[in-house]
């Protein structure tokens, strides 16, 4: 399947477009430093990683577009103090301009962080972003206690790089978000990348608490079995948990090394049917996030 190919894809499942709960659009000076580590195979990548939609920032946005990408994000992640605010304030006026982008926020163990994230729900945050492995911090620190409580209250989704792909830093695996969950079973945790390289142990979240979803990105493509193959065995409670609301698209766009159109050639070939493939590209996400549904 190629790019072109796709609006054909989800027009045949009889969808309005599709819901990708994990994409990137970020300030442009710190998207110049994320590709420069991304080429670079710096030691948060560990091998060669080139970008396939290398654009302006209108450019990628008129990509969805074509693509038929109807809701998608601007997740932006803070990896040092004093950096969340700002990105907020950024990530949340590129969504007031930008149809079909959910307002995207983000948050890091400091004391201002109850304080803006306070602020950006006020401004209409619906979905928030950790990144454990590049911010390198417990997501138990007491100092983000009150972001977690408040977040579990108002039920907003936060999607989580808390898996050990590709490379394993010192807060990621199952244990350091499931402290965190124990503690507040009431978050809406969304855990990207399907939790890889840990799928079962992040299954197990998933089973276990009802807020508690998985993401796609990168999952089941060529390019991401060769580092953590997805196992045969989780194959029935990766259709259960789909058709149960608990799966939702994800892509990682635009920092992907091959076309987008892989990723849903890579979701149609585990042959879990056309209810779960609705469900997956548009139906959960449209449900979690209050949108229209189709039809």
């Amino acid at each position: 399947m190629i790019d072109e190919d796709v609006p054909a894809f989800w027009g045949r499942l009889g969808l309005p477009g599709l819901a990708d709960v994990h994409t990137h659009f970020l300030p442009p000076r710190m998207e110049r430093r994320v590709w420069h580590h991304f080429d670079a195979a710096g030691p948060l990548i560990g091998r060669a990683w080139p970008i396939r939609y290398r654009s302006d920032l209108p450019e990628r946005v008129e990509t969805m577009g074509r693509l038929g990408v109807r809701m998608f994000s601007a997740l932006a992640y803070a990896h040092k103090p004093d950096m969340a605010a700002d990105l907020n304030r950024w990530t949340l006026d590129f969504a007031a301009a930008t149809p079909g982008c959910l307002a995207s926020a983000t948050f890091f163990p400091e004391p201002g962080a109850p304080g803006y994230t306070r602020d950006a729900l006020s401004r209409g945050a619906q979905i928030f972003k950790l990144h454990l492995q590049v911010g390198g911090f417990d997501p138990g620190d007491p100092l983000l206690d009150d972001v977690w409580g408040l977040l579990a209250e108002t039920g907003t989704p936060i999607v989580v790089h808390a898996g050990s792909g590709p490379v394993a830093a010192g807060f990621t695996g199952p244990g350091p978000i499931g402290d965190v969950l124990r503690r507040h079973p009431q978050l809406s945790i969304i855990v990207a990348h399907m939790g890889a390289p840990e799928y079962e142990q992040f299954f197990g979240l998933a089973l276990l608490y009802d807020r508690v979803r998985l993401d796609t990105t990168m999952a089941f493509t060529d390019f991401f079995e060769e580092m953590a193959p997805f196992p045969p065995g989780l194959r029935p409670p990766l259709r259960d948990l789909g058709l149960a609301g608990k799966v939702l698209l994800g892509s990682d766009f635009p920092t992907i090394p091959y076309a987008y159109a892989h990723q849903l050639e890579s979701l149609a070939r585990l042959d879990l049917g056309d209810d779960w493939l609705r469900a997956v590209l548009w139906d959960n996400a449209c449900d979690l996030f209050g949108m229209t549904p189709r039809g």
